[in-house]
């Protein structure tokens, strides 16, 4: 039996090495999904104001992230556009772009 030992990081599948770092940006970039993220935030203010702090949340995260050099929080930006998605009517603006978001954040 033999053992495999490498101190190194590893951030994801077969990305061996020091300070590897893999990112999936689903064919939109962090640009667009900060932009539909701001989107959501003006169309929620105005079809649903109480879905409106949830989305600024999820659009803080993704300005945060990118300012840190860090990848968002999955789990936090998943938990706010279920919320959102929860929330909004079916067949409206918001719901669209919070679909259409989900899509550029690969969720």
């Amino acid at each position: 039996m033999s053992t495999y030992n490498f101190h190194g990081n590893i951030s994801g599948p077969g990305n061996y090495g020091d300070n590897g770092k893999i990112e999936v940006h689903h064919g939109q970039s962090p640009a667009d999904a900060l932009r539909l993220a701001g989107e959501l935030v003006l169309r929620l203010r105005t079809e649903s104001p109480a879905l409106a702090g949830e989305a600024e949340l999820l659009r803080g995260e993704l300005v945060r992230a990118d300012e840190e050099g860090r990848p968002a929080d999955r789990g936090r930006l998943r938990q706010w556009l279920e919320l959102i998605t929860v929330g909004a009517s079916a067949g409206s603006g918001s719901f669209a772009l919070a679909q259409e978001l989900g899509r550029a954040l690969g969720m």
